[in-house]
């Protein structure tokens, strides 16, 4: 791939990450609003607009190292804030509000994937639906992890509030260096396989 066309590639693959990462954290409060509680609404974090939910470490300094100079990528938004004693359902309200991020991704995933499997494309419009598929899937297991502060332990703490492994993990540095960990080595694996169910092809991606 041309140089140039290799630079437009990652920066279109960034704004992906980034516009996937806001609507993980819109929905998360969306989900709470939805559920009687107003704190994302008042600190009007309740938008679309993605410099309201603007993380320098996981919207910019990651995800663009990782695209530009490892060939990889990962990303996260600002954490939209919300009180869980003003939730209506007390009971699985947490829990409906910590699965709503992930549920937005891979219901993005969803949406595109069956276009692919039931529209005939190709060109660049292909290429950009199973990038946008992909990423999505991605991120929405990464955040499936169950190691503080990823969604997946909010949900394994509200289930098992006295899980040993996420008092460990939520105590110590080594909990985001295993998720990454996993991030790098097994979810490519998981996430393929989740595009092959949805659109009913391989993920082949592009070398960059």
């Amino acid at each position: 791939m041309p140089s140039q066309s290799l630079f437009e590639f990652k920066i279109f693959l960034y704004l992906v990450i980034v516009f996937s990462a806001v609507l993980h954290e819109y929905f998360h409060g969306w989900t709470a609003y939805y559920l009687g509680d107003t704190t994302a609404k008042d600190a009007r974090r309740l938008t679309l607009n993605p410099l309201k939910h603007m993380d320098p470490l996981g919207t910019f300094l990651i995800p663009l190292a990782l695209l530009f100079y490892f060939g990889g990528f990962i990303g996260w938004a600002k954490p939209v804030p919300y009180n869980p004693n003003n939730l209506r359902d007390q009971k699985f309200g947490s829990t409906k509000v910590a699965f709503a991020g992930p549920a937005a991704n891979f219901f993005i995933a969803l949406l595109f994937g069956l276009i692919l499997r039931f529209i005939p494309l190709e060109g660049l419009f292909y290429v950009t639906l199973t990038w946008v598929v992909y990423i999505n899937i991605f991120l929405g297991l990464f955040n499936l992890i169950p190691i503080p502060p990823l969604d997946g332990s909010k949900l394994i703490m509200d289930l098992f509030p006295r899980s040993f492994f996420i008092q460990i993990m939520g105590n110590s540095i080594f909990g985001m260096i295993l998720a990454f960990f996993m991030a790098i080595t097994f979810l490519p694996y998981i996430a393929g396989l989740a595009y092959f169910l949805i659109t009913g092809q391989f993920f082949l991606g592009l070398v960059f």
